[in-house]
C-alpha cells in the first residue's frame, strides 16, 4: 500500500505591488520545498499579488484535494492574520463543503527568526564581539501600540550572544522614526549602525527606511530582509506540522 500524501502547505504571504517583494517570498516558498521535497507547498497572496488566495483554494479544490494547512507568512498577528484570512478561509469552506482548512499560526516573533535578522546584520558587517555596534530594528509600524510594543520587544533580543552596546526600533509608519532610534543609539555609545529590517522582504516601505537612512544614517550597514533565510523555512515547518496535528481528528471523523 502506498503512503498517504502529505497534506498540502498553503503559504499565503501579504502581497506587494513592487515585484522584488513576490520574488523575495517566492525565494523563501522554495527554500521550504526544498527542505520538505515530498510536501505540496503552494504560494498565493491575500492582496495585490497573484495567485490570491481564493484562486489558489479553489484549484486546490478542483484538483480532488480534502484538506490542507495555511501559514500565514506573516510577522505579526495583526488584521490580516485575525479577520482578513479567517473571513477567506470561511468563505472558501462555504464554497467548497468537502475541503477541511486549518489556519497555522503566523511566523511571529519566533526566537528563531530573530536569530535570523542577528545573522543577517552580522552578513552586513557587524562583528559580534565588537561593543560599539548598535542594531537599528526597522519594522513597518501599526496603529495598535500594542502591536508596536511587540515589535520592540524584539530588538533587545537581537543583542543576545552579542556585545553590542544596544538596539532600537524605528517603524516605516509610525513612531519612534529612523533619526529618533538613531539619536537612542549613539547616546548608548555605538558608533557603527547596522540597519537590520525586520521585513520578510523588500518593498516601497524598507525603501522608505533606505531613504530615511541615505539621509541620517549614509554610513550605516545595511542588512538583508530576513527573506529565504533557513530558520524561516524551519518556523514555516514548524507551523505546518501543529496545523496537521489539529487537522488530524477532523480526517479521522471525515473517514469513519
Amino acid at each position: 500500500m502506498s503512503p498517504t500524501p502529505a497534506v498540502p502547505l498553503i503559504a499565503v504571504a501579504h502581497g506587494s505591488r513592487d515585484p522584488r517583494s513576490a520574488r523575495a517570498v517566492a525565494a523563501a516558498v522554495a527554500a521550504i520545498r526544498a527542505r520538505r521535497p515530498d510536501l505540496d507547498v503552494r504560494l498565493c497572496f491575500l492582496d495585490l499579488s497573484a495567485p490570491s488566495v481564493d484562486q489558489a483554494l479553489d484549484t486546490l479544490a478542483a484538483q480532488g484535494h480534502s484538506a490542507a494547512v495555511v501559514v500565514p507568512l506573516l510577522l505579526g498577528s495583526a488584521f490580516h492574520a485575525r479577520v482578513d484570512l479567517p473571513g477567506l478561509l470561511a468563505a472558501a469552506r462555504r464554497r467548497h463543503p468537502g475541503l477541511n482548512l486549518v489556519q497555522a499560526d503566523v511566523l511571529g516573533d519566533d526566537d528563531r527568526l530573530v536569530a535570523a535578522v542577528r545573522d543577517r546584520a552580522m552578513t552586513a558587517g557587524a562583528a559580534l564581539d565588537d561593543p560599539e555596534v548598535g542594531v537599528l530594528l526597522a519594522a513597518v509600524g501599526s496603529s495598535s501600540e500594542s502591536a508596536n510594543d511587540r515589535t520592540r520587544a524584539v530588538g533587545p533580543r537581537l543583542l543576545a550572544g552579542t556585545s553590542w552596546s544596544g538596539a532600537a526600533t524605528c517603524f516605516a509608519t509610525a513612531g519612534p522614526t529612523l533619526p529618533e532610534a538613531l539619536s537612542r543609539l549613539r547616546s548608548r555609545g555605538a558608533r557603527t549602525i547596522v540597519i537590520a529590517p525586520w521585513f520578510l522582504a523588500p518593498g516601497l516601505l524598507t525603501d522608505r527606511i533606505d531613504a530615511a537612512a541615505d539621509v541620517h544614517a549614509p554610513d550605516a550597514l545595511r542588512a538583508d530582509v530576513i527573506g529565504a533565510h533557513p530558520l524561516l523555512a524551519e518556523v514555516a515547518l514548524d507551523r505546518y506540522r501543529v496545523g496537521v496535528d489539529l487537522l488530524a481528528p477532523a480526517r479521522v471523523e471525515l473517514s469513519a
